[in-house]
This record gives structure tokens, C-alpha cells and sequence, in this order.
């Protein structure tokens, strides 16, 4: 399935910031069958509070594109995005949100509060839940690690 092909690319960058012990999240922005922006946590190495995965992969993006509007593009996240990021993917239209694990304590998408459903003038579709076991995985397992 195409959601499991670009979700397993989002887990390989989620793998190297759990290599680098940041909090293992990945993202990729696909268009037209094509990755054009990655990006995984990078808070602690860049030691900037917004350096999320989506950040990351939405900044790469855009820089790859050349623009700052990504309609047309769909935004594959391991973790279901926070407020900030989910208030980014609004700002540059991108199209479908696909994400795997969800956040209870930070999400935006569907746990805390459902920011695409509120009356931005943009609303991205979702998909949640693809390769959930394995994104959820991977972070109980950092965290026990810390511990």
C-alpha cells in the first residue's frame, strides 16, 4: 500500500534521531508520487523548539519546491502532529495529513483538539493509524530508554 511506503520512510528518519537521542519522530512530504521534503526531530541537536519532524520536512519542502504553498502535497508524520505543526500544514494547504501513532498528551489532529476542524480557511484530509504498532513502538521504547 502507498500509505505503508512513504509511513516507512518517515520510520527510517525516526530511527536516526532515536540514534541521536532525540524523541523519534519522522515526517516526509510527498507530491505527485515523489518525496520532496524530510525531516525528523532535531530539537535538542538544533536546540530550537520548533525543529520538529514536520517543521523539518515542510521546510525542506518548500525549499525544495520553491514556495511556500504546498497544496498538492501530503504530509506522512510517525506521530500525530502538535498545535504548532498542525497550524503549519494549514498555512501551506498541504493536502492529506497521514500519520501513525497517536499523541494524548500534544495532538492536534484527533486527541487533544481536532485543529482541522476548526474554521481555518484550509482543511487537510487525515488518515490515521498506518503502521500505528511500529511508530507507537519505537517511542515507548525511547522513552524506556531514558528512564
Amino acid at each position: 500500500m502507498e500509505y505503508e511506503l512513504y509511513m516507512k520512510e518517515a520510520l527510517n528518519l525516526a530511527y536516526l534521531s532515536f540514534d541521536d537521542m532525540e524523541v523519534p519522530v519522522g515526517a516526509v512530504v510527498v507530491k505527485d508520487g515523489k518525496i520532496v521534503g524530510r525531516g525528523r526531530n532535531l530539537r535538542e541537536k538544533k536546540r530550537n523548539v520548533i525543529s520538529h519532524a514536520e517543521i523539518e520536512a515542510i521546510s525542506d519542502a518548500c525549499k525544495n519546491l520553491n514556495s511556500w504553498r504546498l497544496d498538492g502535497c501530503d504530509i506522512y508524520v510517525t506521530l500525530e502532529p502538535c498545535p504548532m505543526c498542525a497550524g503549519a500544514i494549514i498555512n501551506t494547504r498541504i493536502n492529506k495529513v497521514i500519520y501513525g501513532a497517536k499523541d494524548k498528551e500534544m495532538g492536534a489532529v484527533s486527541s487533544v483538539i481536532s485543529m482541522f476542524d476548526l474554521d481555518f480557511c484550509h482543511r487537510p484530509k487525515v488518515v490515521s493509524g498506518i503502521m500505528m504498532e511500529e511508530c507507537s513502538d519505537i517511542l515507548k521504547r525511547f522513552f524506556k530508554k531514558l528512564r
